[in-house]
């Protein structure tokens, strides 16, 4: 069947090895509809981000393009504003009716790690051909915090594809109306599901946080220690509006709580210029379950990770700041979103990422 591969077809490309690691997947890898993929031994520090281009392989663009290297073993520091290249721990066989995509994990989007998965012969960032057979790099440039990674981290995962199921808009509004997609505001359909940005002032009048410039370094494997407020500063509008800053780096939320259906996976549609000079989301998948287990399927708030770009930009309460793209799965996943995989971000609400104490609004 076409559509996102579950859970249980992913390990079975593990078995037949169409997907190739010399080192065991470890618990928690393979999620309900991706694979969390491994960084390696070494990151390359380049001088720029680079695709291989048709016919190259990543390895010769690297040669090209390397100042030095580190040496991951012992935990090294990524610096803030540089860019590497890592080599991943996952290489791919893939069959000629299977394709690939890549995004950030959730974290790693809320800390602003631009991270993106490179191949052999690629013309575009995550994106893996039928048929791909190459090793994955990861390329790394964290834009506002340096930090620090060892061998192992998960900080990119992949979805497989056999061919494509993406809803139109009658099937997604037929899909609404019987499973409620999104709550707390209406289910706007074009190309997609809507969603729009909260700015209503939640306690203590807080509608999000942005991203101090001089900053200690956030070490990937400590779960829950950091203090925000040496990382973070706290954003407060009684106007229900909020000028962002060119070059600075935001945490807000959305207005609707979003529901993704167990038979279905969703991911943010890329940047669209139409809704302002700014980027939402580099995270972009939600899996089966989001907002499923949540309330009896009550959904929950997707968090936004904002970057503005050319010129100050006035976001406005309620203003639509881009759109998720429903497909079917290929099978029903056995496990869930939120179900049983320890998962960080159900129910959520304005939450920054998992390295940090609590210092989330609730819904409401």
């Amino acid at each position: 069947m076409t559509g996102v591969l579950a859970s249980h077809q992913i390990e079975a490309l593990l078995q037949r090895r169409a997907i190739r690691t010399d080192t065991p997947p470890v618990e928690g890898q393979v999620q309900p509809a991706s694979l969390d993929l491994r960084l390696g031994t070494v990151a390359y520090r380049v001088r720029a981000s680079f695709l291989a281009g048709v016919g190259r392989s990543v390895a010769d663009r690297v040669a090209e393009f390397e100042m030095h290297r580190v040496d991951l073993a012992q935990g090294a520091v990524l610096e803030k504003g540089c860019v590497y290249v890592v080599p991943l721990m996952e290489a791919l066989s893939l069959p000629a009716d299977i394709h690939a995509i890549a995004n950030a994990k959730s974290s790693t989007g809320r800390l602003d790690l631009l991270t993106r998965v490179i191949t052999d012969g690629g013309t575009e960032f995550d994106r893996i051909a039928q048929g791909y057979d190459g090793p994955l790099y990861a390329e790394i440039c964290p834009r506002s915090f340096s930090v620090l990674v060892r061998p192992g981290m998960r900080l990119n995962q992949i979805r497989f594809r056999r061919g494509r199921s993406v809803l139109d808009d009658a099937e997604l509004a037929a899909l609404h109306d019987a499973q409620t997609l999104v709550a707390g505001g209406p289910a706007v359909i074009s190309e997609g599901l809507g969603f729009s940005v909260d700015l209503s002032p939640g306690p203590g009048g807080l509608v999000g946080w942005r991203a101090k410039p001089h900053t200690g370094v956030i070490d990937l494997d400590r779960i829950g220690v950091y203090d925000p407020a040496e990382f973070w500063d706290p954003l407060h509008s009684d106007r229900r509006q909020l000028v962002l800053d060119p070059g600075a780096f935001y945490i807000l939320v959305s207005r609707e709580a979003v529901h993704i259906p167990p038979g279905y996976a969703a991911e943010m549609a890329p940047y669209l210029a139409m809704v302002g000079e700014f980027r939402v989301h580099y995270a972009g998948f939600f899996d089966p379950g989001f907002g499923h287990a949540a309330a009896g399927g009550a959904g929950a708030r997707g968090v936004l990770e904002v970057r503005c770009h050319e010129a100050p930009f006035v976001l406005e309460h309620g203003q639509t700041v881009g759109r998720l793209v429903y497909e079917r799965m290929s099978e029903l996943p056995r496990q869930l979103y939120g179900a049983g995989i320890a998962s960080n971000y159900q129910g959520q609400g304005l939450k920054l990422s998992k390295h940090f104490r609590s210092a989330d609004a609730p819904d409401g």
